[in-house]
């Protein structure tokens, strides 16, 4: 079967190329993607090429199909799975698969597996894994949007607190406590800041800092602070530049105690340190944000840590119960991923969209692989519409849901072109 897809062959060489699939063997299955979200992770992997941890040496002659947020339907099932899967499902993935120790991972390692494509084959360590699920849900795009809310539930569930009785570690945020999100008003970020609104014991307070005034004026539309209040939680959006103190504003928010979970969103030092000075008595602070270089450092107050409990880690990727935890939540809405969401595109727009990604403003980048289609603004639907009958009725959609991407118009988009 020919494939469509975008293939990495090197550092800042994406192709977009069609070519033939191997026939699948018994303990693999063939899929057609409909949807993959474009990933910051995936940029830092065109730049780096095989200097990547992921990306094997060979990628110059065996390129690898990018994409790992991606979801569509199971089209063949070989042998060895066809009592747990039947064609014509709609599929999600989780793409951590952490192999027998191996770093393997679609959208990085694989010559036939990954999102940016029409038809590619999951490999039988997919299934063994348990990293294909079922998905029954009415849109695609939620599906391929588990997997980086995977991430985001990832890292509120590593974080951990101790006590001075036994050295025994309470996973998760502290219960009734306070967090602190730095650099939180990007895609992840508003992920991040909705996520504890559903848990069933909410933090007592939640603070998101950003320097960008119209990421934080989307923010608080899209989750009004009023709204949190319902559900017991104090939100609060700042932007640090409007301040003259950033740290004793912060701080005055908790009254005088330091926040018990703070998260960075940004590789930045200047965030990283501010995150250690902010933390209460065993707190703890995730740097989430995965740097380029390799040499990243930021000075860390040590007699802190020593003797106020404090502790850092990190967190990237997410598990099959993250992405199982995400599906559930985004199915009752408790959390909505679309919330991410800032442009739509096709296939011809996967690899300028990536090799530009830092330079283009806005949230997520989903993409479907089914057809052609310029990266859109869902902001500029309404513009386009004037003239498109398309845009027309994708921007009434969107302005019937908050003007966030919908079921609706993923619906009315696949209809128009057929996939």
């Amino acid at each position: 079967m020919k494939t469509r897809a975008v293939r990495l062959y090197g550092a800042d060489d994406l192709r977009l190329e069609e070519f033939d699939l191997p026939e699948i063997q018994d303990d693999e299955i063939l899929v057609k993607v409909v949807c993959d979200s474009i990933c910051m992770s995936t940029y830092k992997l065109l730049k780096q090429g095989k200097a990547h941890k992921r990306c094997p040496q060979n990628v110059d002659t065996h390129p690898i199909i990018i994409g790992h947020e991606f979801a569509g339907d199971i089209v063949t099932v070989g042998k060895k799975w066809a009592n747990e899967f039947t064609p014509g499902e709609k599929f999600a993935q989780q793409p951590a698969l952490n192999y027998k120790g191996s770093l393997a991972s679609p959208g990085y390692s694989y010559e036939y597996y990954g999102g940016a494509c029409t038809y590619c084959i999951v490999p039988h360590e997919v299934m063994e894994l348990g990293c294909l699920l079922h998905y029954d849900g009415t849109s695609y795009f939620n599906a391929s949007l588990a997997e980086p809310m995977s991430c985001i539930i990832g890292g509120y569930n590593a974080m951990y607190h101790t006590n001075k009785q036994n050295y025994d570690h309470a996973m998760g945020i502290k219960p009734r406590g306070a967090v602190l999100i730095l650099g939180g008003a990007g895609p992840m970020g508003l992920g991040a800041a909705e996520y504890p609104l559903a848990l069933d014991d909410t933090p007592r307070l939640v603070v998101v800092t950003d320097v960008d005034e119209s990421r934080l004026a989307r923010a608080r539309e899209l989750i009004p602070e009023a709204d949190a209040r319902e559900a017991g939680v104090e939100l609060h959006f700042v932007n640090p530049r409007e301040l003259d103190d950033q740290y004793d504003y912060l701080m005055k928010l908790t009254g005088g105690s330091g926040f018990d979970d703070v998260f960075v969103y940004v590789p930045v030092r200047e965030l990283a340190e501010l995150g250690d000075r902010l933390m209460a008595f065993d707190g703890c602070m995730n740097f989430f944000a995965g740097p380029s270089d390799k040499e990243f450092r930021a000075m860390i107050n040590l007699y802190n840590c020593h003797y106020t409990s404090t502790h850092i880690m990190g967190t990237t990727g997410g598990n099959t119960a993250g992405m199982q935890d995400a599906l559930r939540l985004s199915a009752t809405g408790k959390i909505r991923p679309a919330l991410m969401i800032t442009h739509i595109g096709g296939m011809d727009a996967i690899a300028p969209t990536t090799a530009d990604l830092p330079n283009i403003p806005g949230g997520k980048k989903l993409t479907y692989t089914g057809f052609d289609l310029p990266l859109t603004a869902i902001d500029d639907f309404a513009r386009l519409g004037e003239t498109d009958p398309l845009f027309n009725k994708l921007a009434e959609s969107c302005a019937r849901h908050c003007g966030l991407w919908n079921d609706e118009a993923e619906a009315i988009l696949l209809a128009h072109f057929g996939a």
